[in-house]
């Protein structure tokens, strides 16, 4: 007989409001009337916190100091009372629209530890392959032109960009054979060390250049098979949970324009910009959260948080535990503690009084390309935490805080402008020492 999962009421409350939400009923509601109906199903921990499950399928914890409502994971297992809260102020963000809970979460695993899967790999590779034999006359670099030589083609570059722009952090094994397929169109090599890559991930702009300036130049049919190659890319994709989300919205923008021919070419006789805004014009409310980086940097940011809290749920205190993931970050202008809820802004300014934030700004690697465990590495602070035995139970959930917290470095660095360094920020590459050497598993 299967063990029964223990009842535990945020998991209930999630049961409750997804049905709800999720009837055909609920987008015929007014606005008020479905306020009502969440803050109805407000809870309240012991410690007098409020909590409620909103838009995007996501908890929200209320801020008592200026009663802003942020994204937070619960403390599932925690004592919990119903109590229903003021629906006439809750803001309109946190109240579900139902297309916004159709999101798939894919994964947030890092390609360290779980490779891309062979026959995804091979499959790029044989794209790669047919698409390097193009010619750089009839389709340039007009993007990417800092990743590739410049003779490569573009048709190269549209696979690269739709394969770092779908992932949800672009870490990988230094040996991933996803990451060697391009080695001989390298124009120097990637950021990282021989054991990981920390890639950038690029705006979606870079992708639709490509396409936007063939377009331009008159040259249809190039076009056509830059879109249906990212459209290729995409679609082998799917495969993986780390790139489904954004790979289906990518499709989604990309799959009109190849049906109908022609579709972009007013758009693009302006510039690649208003290209960028009929892609995105098309891409459906369900999958809305998938292209957060482009239209909403604030709001990927904080859910990155989130996700970064989440994956810390093993933790005997995840706030805590992901402040010293946060304290990597550089924040020369103190933009990031109003941005967090008040349990992880207290684990943050704590570690700020100690000297111990910032520390991207300033790092430094050993040769092996490790953080130098002084000053105020998330590594060391873990360390004087005494939380070493709380370190990731397994290898999937070690990659899953690497990816979460990369990511989370990555959205900073979009929404602010902020570093991020090239051999990974201090807390990702320590759990690299969890990962490394099990890399290039097998896949059945």
């Amino acid at each position: 007989m299967a063990a029964v999962r223990p009842w535990d009421a945020f998991t209930a409350a999630e049961t409750d409001v997804r049905a709800i939400v999720t009837d055909p009923r609920w987008q015929g509601l007014s606005v008020p009337d479905r306020a009502h109906a969440i803050a109805a199903r407000a809870l309240v921990t012991p410690d007098g916190d409020r909590w409620l499950f909103g838009a995007h399928a996501r908890w929200h914890l209320h801020d008592p100091a200026d009663g802003y409502w942020h994204l937070a994971p619960p403390p599932r297992g925690t004592p919990v009372r119903r109590a229903e809260h003021a629906a006439a102020v809750l803001p309109a963000r946190v109240i579900p629209r139902g297309p916004d809970f159709a999101a798939e979460p894919g994964s947030t695993q890092a390609f360290v530890g779980p490779d891309v899967p062979t026959s995804l790999t091979e499959q790029v590779r044989v794209l790669v392959r047919t698409s390097g034999r193009r010619s750089e006359l009839e389709f340039p670099l007009t993007a990417f032109d800092e990743i590739f030589a410049s003779d490569v083609p573009s048709t190269v570059a549209a696979i690269w960009g739709t394969i770092m722009w779908c992932a949800y952090a672009p870490a990988y094994d230094g040996n991933e054979q996803l990451i060697t397929i391009f080695g001989e169109y390298l124009r120097r090599p990637l950021p990282g060390d021989e054991w990981v890559r920390w890639l950038p991930a690029p705006p979606l702009l870079d992708l639709v250049t490509l396409v936007a300036e063939r377009q331009r130049t008159g040259r249809s049919r190039a076009a056509l098979r830059l879109a249906a190659l990212i459209a290729d890319t995409a679609q082998i994709l799917l495969s993986d949970a780390r790139f489904r989300p954004r790979a289906l919205a990518l499709l989604t923008m990309v799959e009109p324009a190849l049906r109908q021919p022609g579709l972009d070419d007013q758009a693009s006789q302006r510039d690649a910009t208003a290209v960028l805004r009929a892609w995105l014009d098309r891409c459906p409310d369900r999958l809305a959260r998938a292209v957060l980086a482009e239209t909403d940097p604030e709001a990927n940011f904080r859910h990155t948080v989130y996700d970064l809290s989440e994956s810390l749920a093993f933790a005997s205190d995840p706030a805590a535990a992901a402040a010293t993931y946060l304290a990597d970050l550089s924040d020369s202008r103190s933009l990031l503690p109003s941005r967090l809820d008040h349990r992880l802004r207290q684990a943050y300014e704590e570690l700020a009084l100690a000297g111990l934030t910032s520390t991207s700004s300033s790092e430094s690697t050993q040769p092996e390309g490790f953080p130098v465990l002084s000053g105020g590495s998330a590594v060391q602070v873990l360390r004087e935490r005494g939380s070493e035995a709380e370190a990731p139970p397994d290898r999937a959930s070690a990659a899953a805080v690497l990816g979460a917290a990369y990511a989370t470095g990555l959205a900073w660095r979009r929404l602010t402008g902020a570093k991020v360094p090239e051999r990974g920020f201090a807390g990702s590459a320590a759990l690299v020492r969890r990962l490394i050497h099990e890399r290039d598993d097998g896949h059945t």
